[in-house]
């Protein structure tokens, strides 16, 4: 319904900003990581997430559309609700939300208030089934290559969590392989490979 939000910040809270658009005081609920990069008094352009419940009418903005991408992947894990998403996305980024379900890192995910780890273990599952589904040889094994991207003379272990991540991320095997092309993949983590594609993907 709402695309994202433009004005001037108002106040900032410990879970929610205050953005003053046109007169009007819109209460965004939102990540540490996006609070952090807002200042009370400036300008900020948040993009926005609208969640309907049955007592409640629930606005969510994010600095970054990865961001608010992230957010509603979380959200079609079963059980995770818009705080838990809010939770994840505040101890990780959207780059190592990606790179926690490939390497299965639960301790990166159970840093999340109120995440357990059964809650880890099933984002992990059903993010992974989203990579086996539109991509089945993105992530099969420490020694495999995934076959979009297997001419680009990358080890296969980093070029699969680097295709994997983006699977996880919504990115279909031509637009990885589009995405890195060009790129020294060869001198970054895996996930500076990631936040590069993404910044890229956002111009």
């Amino acid at each position: 319904m709402f695309y994202y939000i433009e004005g001037t910040v108002a106040a900032l809270d410990k879970n929610f900003a205050a953005i003053d658009a046109g007169g009007v005081a819109f209460a965004v609920n939102t990540t540490v990581n996006t609070l952090a990069r807002l200042r009370t008094g400036e300008r900020a352009r948040l993009y926005t997430y609208l969640n309907v419940g049955e007592n409640a009418l629930d606005l969510y903005g994010f600095y970054d559309m990865s961001e608010k991408r992230a957010f509603e992947l979380l959200l079609g894990v079963s059980g995770v609700g818009p705080k838990a998403a809010l939770s994840v996305l505040s101890v990780c980024t959207p780059e190592s939300l990606a790179l926690a379900v490939v390497t299965e890192n639960e301790r990166m995910l159970t840093a999340a208030s109120g995440v357990g780890k059964r809650g880890a273990q099933r984002i992990i599952l059903e993010l992974r089934d989203k990579i086996a589904k539109e991509m089945p040889a993105a992530y099969s094994g420490a020694d495999a290559a995934p076959a979009p991207v297997a001419a680009a003379g990358i080890p296969g272990k980093k070029l699969a969590d680097i295709t994997g991540a983006l699977t996880v991320l919504g990115y279909a095997p031509q637009e990885i392989t589009a995405a890195l092309h060009g790129l020294d993949i060869e001198s970054m983590t895996v996930e500076e490979a990631i936040k590069v594609v993404l910044k890229n993907s956002l111009k």
